[in-house]
């Protein structure tokens, strides 16, 4: 593999490590590890742990899939192997 092949998964890996540590720390962190001192704290009326592991998880994944297109369209466009 060159350079530019190794820099480039390099790139995308990186990505994927940081979205993937933000879904552990919302979906397990938030919801299971967290979730007692999270419940001290209130959203809408519901303890935050409580939030966390019902909805607001799904609203960060949401967000780390746009996210996470977003990134892919800089690498790709940054090491011109984008589709366009």
């Amino acid at each position: 593999m060159d350079d530019v092949s190794k820099s480039y998964w390099s790139a995308v890996l990186g990505l994927l490590t940081k979205i993937l540590i933000v879904w552990f720390l919302v979906s397990f962190g938030a919801g299971i590890l967290f979730a007692d001192m999270l419940n001290n704290f209130k959203l809408g009326g519901y303890p935050l742990g409580f939030w966390f592991a019902q909805q607001g998880s799904m609203y960060i994944f949401i967000a780390l899939i746009f996210y996470y297109a977003k990134k892919m369209g800089e690498i790709d466009r940054k090491f011109d192997v984008h589709e366009d």
